[in-house]
């Protein structure tokens, strides 16, 4: 009986371990408009002292993005970066637009799961599991998709026309590591001896795609 006691106890423990660390930590005040100006280093943002319904508003999310990249797509975020009024809420959107045949190419976010609801077109969508498990659907306007914190995911536009969504996280700044140009893009680079043995290839091939994937200098 005390062993069962004892077991029910961890679960409970264990249960609410998970539940605080899941998002972002819960706010201990009303508001924290962040101070972005601040050279004080915290986990997330100080607060500010003068604050207006400003620093609650934005309409970067109200217009298109431009998708003339090579990715033919781009991500808008409104985070706390963007909206300081966000800091200790732990919420976050982000506006993804796609051209024709655009893709928004594997990543992750370490800090949140992100959920997309499609403003207009068709996507292909997917996550990947630790057990190299892929999930993926096709989705329309209306519809809505889940990716979990941390895993691997993607979308892609293989309509003819453009495509867009709305993406909520649960984080004031989710974060997004990029795969491709997390390892072939990295500042100092990864050296290429463990990028060919990782992806099997030679060095030449290892250092076209770093080229293609390099930070483009303005003239």
């Amino acid at each position: 009986m005390e062993a069962v006691k004892t077991l029910l106890l961890f679960v409970v423990v264990l249960a609410v371990a998970l539940s605080v660390s899941i998002a972002d930590p819960d706010l201990l005040q009303d508001v924290c408009v962040a101070d972005l100006t601040s050279a004080v280093k915290v986990n997330g943002f100080p607060c500010k002292s003068n604050i207006s319904e400003m620093d609650f508003f934005s309409d970067i999310l109200a217009k298109p993005g431009a998708t003339n990249n090579s990715m033919g797509s781009l991500v808008t975020g409104a985070n706390v970066q963007k909206v300081p009024g966000l800091n200790t809420l732990g919420v976050s959107l982000s506006r993804i637009d796609y051209a024709p045949g655009g893709l928004n190419p594997p990543h992750t976010h370490p800090r949140a799961t992100e959920v997309v609801f499609v403003l207009k077109g068709q996507l292909d969508v997917g996550f990947i599991t630790t057990a190299n498990v892929l999930i993926s659907k096709s989705i329309k306007k209306g519809e809505v998709f889940v990716f979990p914190r941390g895993l691997v995911h993607f979308q892609k536009n293989n309509g003819k026309v453009g495509a867009a969504v709305i993406a909520a996280f649960n984080s004031q700044l989710p974060g997004t590591q990029s795969i491709a140009a997390t390892l072939f893009a990295a500042s100092p680079p990864v050296p290429d001896h463990v990028l060919t043995k990782a992806f099997q290839v030679g060095t030449k091939e290892v250092e076209k795609i770093k080229s293609r994937l390099a930070p483009k200098t303005k003239k």
